[in-house]
C-alpha cells in the first residue's frame, strides 16, 4: 500500500469528502458494507466488475482513512471481515441523499448519455472516407466528460 508521505491539507469540506469517497468503487464499497460486515469474497460479489486489485487498493485506502475496519480472525482457513467504523457510518449518512438523488434522476441520466452515445456513433459513421473502414469500438469514442469508461 502506498501511503502519502507529504502532509495533506484539504481546501474545503467537499474536497475532504470527495478525497475519501472518490473513484468508481469507494462509495459502492461503503454502500455494500452499510448493513453488515462482509468477507472479501462477499464484497467482491456485491460489486459487479471490480477487479481484486482495485478492491484491495480501495479497501486499504478506506482503512487508512479509518472509514473501514479490517478484522482478521485467526482460523484455518484465515478469515478477514470488513466493516464500517463509527466514522464510516457518518459517511454513509452523508451518502444517503446522494443515493436518493441518483435514484430520482438515473433514468434521465441514462437517456441523456445513451442519446449522446448514439449521436456520437452516427457522427463517426457519416464522416468516414472512401477508404475501407474498420469496426468502430464505441467505448473509444465516448467522451470521459460524460462519464463513459475509456475501455
Amino acid at each position: 500500500m502506498s501511503v502519502r508521505k507529504c502532509q495533506t491539507t484539504f481546501v474545503s469540506g467537499i474536497d475532504a469528502a470527495i478525497d475519501v469517497v472518490g473513484g468508481k468503487w469507494k462509495a459502492l464499497i461503503l454502500w455494500g458494507l452499510s448493513d453488515e460486515a462482509k468477507r472479501f469474497s462477499e464484497l467482491k460479489r456485491c460489486l459487479h466488475g471490480v477487479s481484486e486489485k482495485m478492491l484491495i487498493q480501495h479497501l486499504r485506502e478506506l482503512e487508512r482513512d479509518e472509514v473501514v475496519h479490517r478484522k482478521v480472525h485467526h482460523a484455518v482457513p484465515p478469515k478477514v471481515e470488513y466493516s464500517l467504523t463509527e466514522f464510516g457510518r457518518t459517511l454513509i449518512e452523508a451518502l444517503r441523499p446522494l443515493g436518493a438523488w441518483g435514484c430520482q434522476h438515473k433514468t434521465r441520466l441514462e437517456t441523456v448519455r445513451n442519446t449522446l452515445a448514439a449521436a456520437s456513433d452516427a457522427t463517426v459513421s457519416t464522416s468516414s472516407t472512401d477508404a475501407p473502414s474498420e469496426p468502430v469500438n464505441r467505448e473509444d469514442i465516448r467522451s470521459p466528460a460524460i462519464g463513459r469508461p475509456a475501455g
